[in-house]
């Protein structure tokens, strides 16, 4: 398992000392293979500068297939990526942990349910970001470890129903995380892609 603690390599010197709040957007899923053609990738690209314009950093937690697609995330803003069951780019580490304000986040692309807690304990983890379900969720949990999964904007899948609530939608989605004084906040944001049917 290769980790990876790097989080300030994207900040510039006076950009630690001076910030009060750091914000990054959260994708992940995008399997954006080969066959995808260049104007189908623009499209994706320019929705997301439009809705990313502003973050500091962004996170993929993984499945982003290829190096074209990662690339062109980079015009947006500098990329954290760890690697998916179905990447094809060989150097992407399994999980990577950042450190900012006094939260530590980890990130991950699937981990089985049974092994979870371990996870964050043995990391001790405030904040952990997976992909693989294409199920968009923000979860608190007891051991005081926020959850998050943004989705995914090309293959969205729609959370379980719950009770008194109607039929939900799958949406593309992703998530803005703030850290402003130590503390954390996100947020889920739907994106005017129209759903593709996973073949």
């Amino acid at each position: 398992m290769v980790n990876s603690h790097d989080w300030f390599s994207v900040l510039k010197e006076e950009e630690r000392v001076s910030r009060d709040m750091v914000k990054f957007g959260i994708i992940s899923d995008t399997h954006v293979s080969d066959s995808f053609d260049d104007k189908k990738i623009d499209n994706f690209i320019n929705v997301l500068k439009k809705y990313l314009s502003d973050v500091d950093v962004i996170i993929h937690a993984g499945d982003v297939n290829t190096e074209k697609f990662l690339a062109r995330l980079k015009e947006i803003a500098p990329v954290h990526c760890v690697a998916g069951n179905m990447d094809e780019i060989k150097e992407l580490p399994i999980d990577k942990f950042l450190e900012v304000e006094g939260q530590k986040i980890g990130i991950i692309h699937d981990i089985p349910i049974n092994e979870l807690d371990k996870y964050i304990e043995d990391n001790e983890l405030n904040i952990l970001i997976t992909g693989h379900t294409h199920v968009p969720m923000i979860k608190g949990m007891e051991e005081k470890c926020m959850r998050l999964n943004p989705g995914s904007i090309t293959y969205p899948k729609a959370p379980p129903k719950k009770p008194g609530f109607s039929e939900p939608e799958a949406r593309p989605t992703i998530i803005i995380l703030n850290i402003e004084n130590g503390l954390a906040s996100a947020y889920l944001i739907p994106l005017p892609f129209k759903k593709k049917e996973k073949k």
